[in-house]
């Protein structure tokens, strides 16, 4: 007889998908964890807090940028799902991710947690990603690329 499945545990995580503005166009901040795994300032949802207060409370612990120093896009969330194993079992995580833009080019990453970070252009991120287990991050990515190219083409279009 074979035992029954057990439900993956569920764990709900928030971040800041931050960029600036440069001549090359838009450069996102990329955090490095580590054992070759970069992403961005993200964390867990504690008790009785809302995504967005836990997004900018990571956003603060892990990159010292402050809710003053972020341009947040209004309606601009995305969701990012995936199931992995911690300690032989499953879990099913969900990543909630907002975009803000900041004029900030320096910021102090949490040393606890990151061992650097960099300023990536949309190309230049997706060289992080090579890995099959990376394809979600790089449709996030595709996602507020696109977003971001729609809205310099509207603004554009609005100047004519």
């Amino acid at each position: 007889m074979t035992p029954p499945k057990q439900k993956p545990d569920r764990e709900i995580s928030a971040g800041v998908i931050v960029w600036r503005h440069t001549q090359e166009g838009p450069r996102f901040l990329i955090l490095y964890y580590g054992h070759n795994y970069w992403n961005f300032a993200r964390g867990k949802i504690e008790k009785e807090e809302r995504s967005f207060q836990a997004a900018l409370r990571e956003t603060k612990e892990e990159t010292g940028l402050s809710r003053r120093d972020l341009h947040f896009t209004d309606y601009f969330k995305v969701k990012e799902n995936f199931i992995f194993t911690r300690r032989g079992k499953k879990v099913f995580k969900t990543v909630i991710l907002y975009l803000a833009r900041t004029s900030k080019h320096r910021i102090r990453i949490s040393t606890r947690e990151h061992q650097g970070f960099g300023w990536f252009t949309y190309r230049e991120a997706l060289k992080l990603f090579p890995l099959e287990r990376d394809k979600n991050i790089k449709q996030v990515l595709k996602q507020v690329a696109d977003f971001l190219e729609t809205q310099t083409k509207q603004k554009k279009q609005k100047k004519k």
